[in-house]
């Protein structure tokens, strides 16, 4: 992984607030001054157990993207989009999160609890907002494309589609929020207490407050407060306690594990994404470099950055509102791109990466221990026994959880949960785009991507029941062993709690984390289930 500064020599800066602004007099602007009038409050909402439908979330209003696409077959003249085709959608980890179609997932249900049955319980797993680029990256990377413009050392000239580069500037921070990473979180907690708020009616009967999780990291902390504001409204602080776990290495933390796994930071688990993807890029922008090139006179554009441009799209889009690189391409290297994230998240986090269960089995145990209401047994992977032994910071008698993570912790923890439905074409192909694909990126670990696991109790099905919604779609559960083939996706507590206890005594953290074996990139050596090579072999 290469270190690449965010801000290239022609970039533009705009730092706010002030460091010392001259009429700064807080004094003179208290903000409570009294008189706020009447304060009543109402019935919490509770839209999943009142409404006849479930709100969808369409994704992100306040972006702009391109009404015409290229149409290469016409030599650069655009097109109209497929009324099917959402650019917004082709981003993978990097598109807004948004709501899958109905049956996205192989099951003809909805999110809304099911006829006959009420919810009683949410354990809410999201990932944080949009966010700027990370300051290193293992292929493109907005910032080194932008050094390496600014930097040539050849005079070169945009042209035709490209002659915004040559007054192009990089306005791209690194690691934190955008403004519509910001709004997106609010956006969460608002719908999310619309929809369930009237689980907090159990906190007020307990006398308790509900305590969240999130991490030190800036992105992190921040989407949390931003979930938070819009969960419970201004102002906030007293209404509930936010745990921050510390994202560092020596720090156990079920929602960054792979700060204490050593072999998570091995460089060969990371070139297995990359060689797929590398191929996977060569072959579905082939065509693309040759037309773009032909705008830039006097620059070496290489395939490599021809995909930075792509990237470059959707972090200018959900930073800065729209991006002229978003019109260079067609609707099926929109299509390409969405698939090399598809393939980079499967070899790297996923059901295809041999860390990605290990990783994800830390956050089951604290799952199990919320379910049972029973401290962890056994401290053998990523959990933090200073935190979750303690019953104020991990308290196991809640109605409703929240953690925010990152989204490869997100997929390392479907792996975990043994979600196989996504893994059906796995390994994945650098050759070609599988029809029918089960796994993709976009629907399972956008930007603000969240995972809802609801505890139902029915009149017509025995005994509390769980059931998993990913952006609002239905997951199956029968991959999870004992739960029935269900048309809500309904598997018994019970059932499902011993086969997360056979998954947590059946992987093992310290080979996985510390033991002597290595793969290969490449399809010499493949996994569909997110595990290392066994022992002795």
């Amino acid at each position: 992984m290469e270190a690449v500064p965010p801000y290239v020599g022609s970039s533009e800066v705009h730092h706010y607030p002030p460091a010392e602004p001259t009429n700064k007099f807080p004094e003179l602007f208290p903000s409570n001054v009294g008189y706020a009038g009447a304060t009543p409050t109402g019935a919490e909402p509770a839209i999943v157990a009142t409404a006849p439908a479930w709100p969808l979330h369409s994704g992100a209003p306040q972006l702009v993207v391109p009404t015409q696409l290229m149409d290469s077959s016409k030599d650069g003249k655009g097109k109209g989009k497929k009324s099917k085709f959402n650019m917004l959608e082709k981003w993978g980890n990097l598109s807004p999160w948004y709501s899958v179609k109905r049956g996205a997932f192989g099951l003809d249900s909805g999110p809304e609890t099911p006829d006959t049955c009420r919810t009683t319980g949410l354990h809410f797993l999201h990932r944080h907002g949009a966010r700027y680029p990370t300051e290193w990256s293992e292929y493109g990377g907005p910032a080194k494309l932008a050094r390496k413009i600014h930097e040539s050392t050849q005079k070169w000239t945009g042209s035709g589609l490209l002659t915004f580069l040559n007054d192009w500037t990089y306005k791209l921070g690194a690691e934190l929020l955008t403004p519509f990473g910001r709004q997106q979180l609010f956006d969460l907690g608002v719908t999310m207490r619309v929809k369930y708020g009237y689980l907090l009616q159990n906190f007020t009967e307990s006398d308790t407050l509900p305590v969240f999780r999130t991490e030190s990291q800036d992105r992190m902390l921040a989407s949390a407060m931003n979930f938070a504001i819009g969960f419970f409204g201004w102002p906030h602080e007293d209404k509930y306690q936010q745990s921050i776990t510390i994202e560092a290495d020596g720090y156990n933390n079920t929602l960054a594990p792979y700060k204490t796994c050593p072999n998570a930071k091995t460089q060969s688990k990371a070139e297995r994404a990359v060689w797929y993807l590398t191929r996977w890029a060569d072959k579905y922008l082939n065509e693309a470099q040759k037309r773009i090139a032909k705008d830039i006179k006097g620059f070496d554009l290489t395939i490599e950055d021809v995909y930075t441009m792509q990237q470059m799209c959707a972090y200018e889009t959900v930073a800065l509102g729209y991006s002229k690189f978003c019109e260079l391409f067609t609707e099926e290297e929109w299509e390409g791109f969405n698939y090399s994230l598809d393939l980079y998240f499967w070899y790297d986090s996923s059901f295809g990466s041999p860390l990605s269960r290990v990783l994800g089995v830390g956050w089951i145990q604290e799952l199990v221990a919320r379910l049972t209401h029973s401290p962890i047994a056994i401290h053998n992977t990523s959990t933090n026994s200073t935190l979750d032994d303690n019953p104020v910071t991990f308290p196991l008698d809640q109605s409703l959880y929240v953690d925010a993570t990152h989204e490869v912790v997100v997929l390392h923890v479907i792996t975990a949960l043994n979600l196989t439905n996504f893994a059906e074409q796995g390994p994945l192909p650098y050759t070609h785009i599988p029809k029918d694909l089960k796994f993709h990126s976009s629907e399972l670990a956008p930007f603000a991507t969240n995972v809802q696991l609801q505890l139902l109790e029915c009149a017509s099905i025995p005994g509390p029941q769980i059931r998993i919604i990913i952006n609002d779609g239905v997951v199956p559960l029968t991959s999870i062993k004992g739960c029935p083939e269900q048309e809500d996706g309904m598997c018994p507590v019970d059932t499902f709690v011993e086969a997360m206890k056979e998954i947590i005594r059946d992987t093992d953290w310290n080979w996985g984390c510390h033991g002597d074996w290595d793969v290969p990139p490449g399809t010499e050596w493949n996994t569909t289930t997110g595990e290392p090579p066994k022992r002795g072999d």
